[in-house]
């Protein structure tokens, strides 16, 4: 996928302008709040299953070695492939070998927000094969030829016409005057189009919520059946995952399972929870006859021991941008890269680097809402603030901005200069500003003044307030 993270400023003044991208917004975030909002009231020891869920992710990740290869020698035992992929090109290589050695022409997928990162769809087209989205927000991207915006709604920027125009385009076979007259409509001529897709498939892509280390299983999520299609009917079917989603046990899962859908969806549990563990046992109705995983580092594990280890704990739920006042306002695609949103701004730059992510981390109000939704309890606004200061260390912020905090800091330093300096600056603009209630525009603040006004000073400083209040306190 191709990386715009550095012009984070660019994109997101497009995606303000963008009426119909602020359209799909305002329709979409409101149901994902309301409804986990009503999940997690509906069961009294959700806080408690966090702390569970934390603890889990902490106790794996510090023994992350030993979980993931009791996780390899268990999915060897029921008769997998494990592939070790220090990079992405390492995965992408894998994945091709696996498909040209089943001699596959076509592959179905299963939405996977790895293979974005990988790009496994281009390289496989770039060797000639076929790859087919089977899940219904990816399929349409895929028509559209464009990135995912969120990380369990990919087509959360698209209003209903989007998918009634892609569709017409891109199914001229069908009559041009067919009428899409309910959501249902669009999901059947969906579904039609994909059947013979899932029936010649060679080769199969599922991503991977969860790797369990003790039964060498992998579970998928999902509230459509394409993800069981896409594993079952094929003679091959491959596992992409990175290596923190592995967990240690059967009910280690069972409780993250416990907090994933409330938190992405707000359902008790998704519609579709597959446990797949080898390939197809002599007696099994169903299945592939292969098994591979092909398990991703591609910096991960630059992040174990770091501040931003913590990150590692996310089970991938995006409620840290339904509740995300950024990600609402401007969509996910302005990130520029796979993960949007506060997750994305922590990730991303441990992934990509902080010299093309800067703008990410800079991009929060730090209101805390990621944070106090996360089932995890990552702290998301705390690794933030870590990046920012690396920026600051590597000097990657605009000299003026480092000048001027350095003058702050000068000052901050120094109470009583601080405090006479602020009650000369608000009086001077108090006095500029006298007859009217804010500046449109101001020498030296034209970063604020062309989003906002810059709102005249009344009155005294806050701590001559202050010191004011607490004298009354005395007397």
């Amino acid at each position: 996928m191709h990386v715009t993270s550095p012009r984070f400023k660019e994109n997101a003044a497009r995606a303000l302008a963008d009426a119909g991208l602020q359209k799909a917004l305002g329709t979409a975030k409101g149901a994902f709040l309301a409804r986990r909002a009503a999940a997690v009231a509906g069961l009294p020891e959700f806080e408690r299953l966090r702390e569970i869920g934390r603890d889990i992710k902490n106790h794996t990740l510090a023994n992350l070695d030993f979980y993931l290869e009791t996780y390899a020698a268990n999915v060897e035992k029921a008769g997998g492939t494990v592939h070790w992929c220090a990079t992405a090109e390492d995965a992408r290589a894998a994945v091709l070998a696996i498909c040209r050695a089943a001699g596959a022409r076509t592959v179905t997928k299963g939405k996977s927000m790895i293979s974005e990162e990988l790009g496994i769809n281009d390289h496989l087209e770039a060797n000639g094969i076929t790859p087919v989205e089977t899940d219904l927000g990816e399929y349409i991207l895929q028509l559209r030829r464009e990135p995912p915006s969120h990380i369990i709604a990919p087509a959360f920027h698209l209003n209903r016409e989007d998918w009634e125009e892609s569709f017409r385009r891109s199914h001229t076979d069908l009559p041009a005057d067919r009428v899409f007259a309910e959501r249902r409509d669009i999901l059947t001529e969906a579904r039609t189009r994909l059947r013979d897709r899932f029936l010649a498939a060679d080769v199969g892509i599922t991503g991977a919520n969860f790797l369990i280390a003790e039964t060498g299983s992998s579970v998928i999520v999902t509230n459509e059946g394409n993800g069981d299609l896409t594993q079952t009917l094929p003679r091959v079917h491959v596992v992409l995952a990175s290596i923190e989603k592995v967990v240690p046990t059967l009910e280690d899962c069972c409780a993250l399972l416990r907090l994933l859908a409330r938190s992405a969806t707000g359902q008790d549990f998704s519609v579709y929870t597959t446990f797949s563990t080898g390939a197809r046992r002599p007696g099994d109705l169903d299945g592939p006859e292969e098994y591979h995983v092909v398990l991703v580092d591609n910096g991960r594990s630059n992040m174990i021991g770091t501040e931003f280890q913590e990150m590692l704990r996310c089970i991938r739920c995006a409620a840290c941008m339904n509740h995300c006042p950024v990600y609402g306002a401007v969509g996910g695609h302005s990130y520029g890269w796979v993960y949007p949103g506060p997750m994305g701004a922590v990730l991303t730059p441990s992934l990509i680097g902080v010299d093309k992510a800067g703008h990410l981390p800079n991009a929060s109000t730090f209101c805390g809402r990621c944070e106090s939704v996360c089932p995890m309890k990552i702290p998301l606004p705390k690794m933030m603030r870590h990046w920012r200061e690396r920026e600051f260390e590597r000097h990657l912020v605009p000299a003026a901005v480092r000048s001027n905090l350095a003058l702050w800091g000068f000052l901050a330093r120094r109470p009583a200069l601080y405090r006479l300096a602020t009650r000369a600056a608000a009086g001077l603009l108090g006095l500029l500003g006298r007859g009217r209630g804010a500046f449109r525009s101001f020498p030296l603040a034209g970063g604020w003044t062309r989003g906002r006004d810059l709102p005249v000073p009344q009155g005294r400083t806050f701590m001559a307030e202050y010191a004011k209040a607490r004298r009354a306190r005395r007397l």
